[in-house]
C-alpha cells in the first residue's frame, strides 16, 4: 500500500524562493501545503501557482506555521500516513524527499532527519553560529539523554501518528528540538540521513540576524534543561 505522503512548508517572503522548492518535490507526496507567516510579498501567490496548497498564519513565529500546516491537516477526512517539513528557501534538495522517507516505508522506521554534514554542505551556506549551536545542542541531547542526533536538520518526516502523540507546542524557534526531545522522551524509533544543502535564496530570518541567532539559541537551549530536569 502505498503511503498518503503531506508536506508542510513554513515560508515568510520566500517569494524567489518556493516555486522552486515545489517543484523538486517528488510526486510520491499527495498534498504540498505552504503556511504563509504574514509574509508581505509574493510568497503566496507564487506557492498557489507553483501548485501548492496555501494557508496563511498572521501570528509570526515557525512553530505558529506548522502547527497552521497540522491543524489544517486535523480536519481532512482522509489523514496522511507520513509528514514531511521542509523550508521555503532552498537550502535543502527536495527531490531527496524519497531519500528522507525510505526507512519509514521500508524500515517502519517513526522519525527521520536530515543531516546537513559538513562533506555534503555548500561553502557558507551554514553561519558559524549554526554549526556551534546545532553541535552544542546534539552534545546536549547526547549527555542528557544519550541520543545519536547529530544535526537540528529542518528537512525531517515523521509518521503522522507518531506526530501527534508528541503534542507539540513550541511557536517559535525550538519547534525541531522539541520535536527530537519528545521524540527521545516516548522512545520513537529514528535515524539521521546525510543530505546535500546549499546556500539558501535570500536571507535567513534567523540566522541571519543577531536578534534571531540569539533568542533561538535561547529557545533551544531552553527546552533541553527542561527536559533534563523533567521527569
Amino acid at each position: 500500500m502505498t503511503p498518503i505522503i503531506k508536506v508542510i512548508i513554513p515560508a515568510y517572503n520566500e517569494q524567489d524562493s518556493i516555486a522552486l522548492v515545489i517543484k523538486d518535490i517528488p510526486e510520491i507526496v499527495d498534498e504540498i501545503i505552504v503556511t504563509s507567516n504574514n509574509s508581505t510579498d509574493n510568497t503566496e501567490l507564487n506557492a498557489k501557482n507553483a501548485g501548492a496548497t496555501v494557508l496563511t498564519e498572521s501570528k509570526k513565529g515557525y512553530g505558529y506555521a506548522c502547527l497552521k500546516g497540522l491543524n489544517y491537516i486535523s480536519n481532512q477526512e482522509i489523514k496522511p500516513d507520513i509528514i514531511v517539513f521542509l523550508d521555503g528557501d532552498y537550502s535543502d534538495y527536495p527531490e531527496q524527499l524519497i531519500e528522507l522517507v525510505e526507512p519509514i516505508i521500508k524500515d517502519n522506521t517513526d522519525f527521520v532527519i536530515g543531516t546537513r554534514i559538513k562533506r555534503l554542505r555548500e561553502e557558507g551556506s551554514m553561519t558559524p553560529q549554526q554549526v556551534f549551536g546545532n553541535w552544542l545542542a546534539t552534545f546536549l541531547m547526547k549527555l542528557f539523554f544519550g541520543a545519536k542526533f547529530t544535526d537540528l536538520g529542518p528537512f525531517r518526516a515523521i509518521k503522522y501518528d507518531k506526530l501527534l502523540a508528541l503534542n507539540m507546542e513550541d511557536k517559535t524557534y525550538g519547534w525541531t528540538v522539541e520535536m527530537q526531545l519528545k521524540a527521545l522522551k516516548q522512545k520513537l524509533t529514528y535515524v539521521e540521513i546525510p543530505m546535500k544543502y546549499r546556500n539558501r535564496i535570500g536571507i535567513s530570518k534567523v540566522s541571519g540576524t543577531v536578534k534571531g541567532t540569539i533568542f533561538a539559541g535561547i529557545k533551544i537551549l531552553g527546552w533541553i534543561f527542561k527536559y533534563s530536569f523533567k521527569k
